[in-house]
């Protein structure tokens, strides 16, 4: 005797990369819903201030867009009532809407790039020539996509046609590892300036921001032109292209967030410019003994050495006050005879701040 088990129905009864490719756009909606929640008092933030240029702008344009894409996404492929007939009507919405995703991650490269180094016309016409390849190649793949032929309740998946669509990847991924090596290689120029550990000149530059991007597009590489589909119900080509759009756009997003100081002109190198906080600052003091100083007199100028030099015990005195004494220097800067005609003194410091003492926001 003989028993039957009941047939599962076909959003159950999932081929095993159908399935894996299911479990992994859970995983990607995931990290998607995290960092939307973890991000959100930075994005407060930085709406809050007064500037709007291009980067805060492709910011805030990107945790808006981003969001609504896979949201429809996950709802077309995990919707077992969506029809092969809708999903024939739909299926070129994530390949396009990637493709626009892609073009604002890589325009915050661009700019991010061009701005380290120096706003530099070569930087600019090398990223700007990719970015231009990569807005053409994926708009023209996005004809090549077609419906993947699964069964009703299986999902609605943009496919290939041809394996050599596969391009439509490969555009932003060389932008990113021009970005990445760029970004490497202005780091370590730096290096004889201000010294540091790779660790630290990591997260000072977000330089493991640039090397996840790297990783994951190369991953996605990988699956689309190595690993080969069983047949043409297959979806192991495009397996990662979730995860790589999103993890593509987290890291972006945080490049843009570590920048210091104004995001005008895609901000400065840290070790550049006044629009960041620069390592070393030099502040100048001018303190007059009364109020009386003549105007054609000109202040001494001290160091702190000089100043550390005189008594512990010495204080910051007043020509005037009841602390001042003629034959005593205590209470009074370490000075001459001859010093004393002038009734000002310019005290300038000298600060080394190391980059520890920054403080970053998690």
């Amino acid at each position: 005797m003989t028993s039957t088990l009941p047939q599962l129905p076909p959003s159950l009864d999932l081929p095993p990369h159908l399935s894996a490719h299911k479990y992994l756009l859970v995983c990607s909606l995931t990290v998607l819903a995290w960092d939307t929640l973890v991000l959100s008092p930075r994005t407060w933030r930085l709406m809050r201030t007064s500037e709007w240029p291009v980067l805060k702008i492709l910011f805030h344009f990107l945790r808006v867009f981003v969001p609504i894409e896979f949201a429809v996404v996950a709802v077309a492929f995990f919707d077992t009532k969506w029809s092969q007939t809708s999903c024939e009507k739909f299926y070129l919405f994530e390949p396009i809407c990637t493709a626009i995703l892609l073009a604002a991650t890589s325009a915050i490269h661009v700019i991010r790039i061009h701005a380290i180094y120096d706003r530099s016309r070569a930087v600019l016409l090398g990223m700007g020539s990719l970015f231009g390849v990569q807005i053409v190649v994926t708009g023209v793949c996005c004809a090549f996509y077609r419906s993947v032929p699964l069964r009703e309740g299986q999902g609605c998946i943009a496919g290939p046609k041809h394996n050599w669509v596969g391009i439509y990847w490969v555009a932003p991924t060389l932008l990113y590892t021009a970005s990445a090596i760029l970004a490497l290689m202005r780091s370590i120029n730096s290096l004889p300036t201000k010294p540091l550990s790779a660790w630290k000149l990591m997260l000072r530059d977000g330089l493991n921001l640039y090397g996840a991007i790297w990783i994951v597009n190369m991953v996605n590489m990988l699956f689309w032109f190595i690993i080969k589909p069983t047949d043409e119900k297959d979806t192991i080509k495009t397996i990662v292209t979730s995860m790589a759009a999103i993890l593509t756009t987290s890291m972006s997003l945080r490049i843009v967030l570590g920048i210091r100081g104004t995001l005008v002109h895609g901000g400065s190198f840290a070790l550049t410019g006044s629009s960041a906080p620069s390592n070393s600052s030099r502040a100048t003091h001018v303190i007059s003994t009364r109020s009386g100083i003549p105007t054609n007199t000109t202040p001494h100028t001290y160091t702190l050495d000089d100043i550390r030099s005189s008594k512990p015990e010495a204080v910051w005195g007043d020509a005037d006050s009841k602390n001042a004494s003629s034959g005593d220097d205590k209470g009074s800067l370490p000075m001459g005879n001859d010093d004393r005609a002038n009734l000002g003194v310019k005290v300038t410091i000298d600060r080394e701040v190391g980059y520890d003492s920054y403080g970053h926001a998690k």
